[in-house]
């Protein structure tokens, strides 16, 4: 352990899951401390000050506990308000979460992309900034979810969530009629959504391609942090800001590259 990297991934809950699976995919080697700020969760239901004046010196505490190497924001709502204020207050790199609209819009045939994101997501400056940046033509459908992360947040915990629950959030992304000029391409632009990814795709009233950052985060932060220093760290935390206990080792697991969930 005394030669590990340390990273830690944030989010406001559970979501953030998918994007620790892919960064500890590539690198093993680092221990890994996973902070859910279920305390506050969820984010959409705050606004962008009360975000900021929350996360802001709560990393603080954090990076002073844990002393990390890097820090994920594992979290579109908070990559996208907090960042440049997490960068200009701490010295460490820190990867943020931001909607792939870029990605999306080169891959798509028919040029009809939907964002799938929070509310928050969908409606700040940030997410539109890059659709002028970067949609390539494209019409982008933006589609705020008032309810998939909390019900993704509950399947992951063991509950029963609907498919109509599912398919009511799901169905504002899907546009058009004919088959090449209907929405071909959806980014899920929250981390919590590819917790229901296979539920996703099985209640899509048509086939299309689904874009998750996490590969993308994964290989930026390898890159930043250089070659591998060693074997497999054996360890990992998982801490929740309300102090509660997990107690999910078996649902965990994976999502930690199979080490042990402390």
């Amino acid at each position: 352990m005394t030669n590990s990297l340390t990273i830690l991934v944030f989010d406001s809950g559970l979501g953030g899951l998918t994007v620790l699976r892919e960064v500890v995919a590539a690198r093993p080697d680092a221990h890994y401390v996973y902070v859910a700020d279920d305390a506050f969760f969820p984010y959409g239901h705050h606004s962008e000050d009360e975000i900021i004046a929350r996360v802001v010196p709560l990393m603080g505490e954090l990076i002073g506990t844990h002393d990390p190497d890097l820090v994920v924001i594992a979290c579109n709502t908070a990559s996208t308000l907090v960042l440049s204020h997490l960068r200009a207050a701490y010295s460490l790199p820190f990867v943020g979460t931001v909607p792939a609209i870029k990605p999306a819009c080169a891959l798509s045939k028919t040029r009809r992309v939907s964002v799938l994101g929070t509310k928050g997501t969908v409606k700040r400056e940030y997410t539109k900034a890059l659709i002028r940046d970067f949609a390539q033509g494209c019409e982008v459908t933006l589609v705020g979810s008032p309810e998939l992360a909390s019900l993704a947040e509950a399947e992951l915990s063991g509950a029963s969530v609907s498919d109509d629950a599912i398919r009511a959030e799901l169905a504002p992304c899907f546009v058009g009629e004919e088959a090449d000029a209907r929405t071909d391409t959806v980014v899920l632009a929250c981390t919590h959504y590819p917790l229901l990814l296979d539920r996703l795709k099985k209640l899509a009233p048509w086939p299309v391609e689904w874009i998750d950052p996490a590969p993308a985060i994964a290989r930026r932060v390898s890159d930043l942090l250089g070659a591998r220093i060693g074997g497999l760290a054996q360890s990992a935390e998982m801490i929740f800001t309300s102090n509660r206990v997990h107690g999910l080792s078996a649902t965990l697991t994976p999502f930690f590259g199979g080490r042990a969930v402390a």
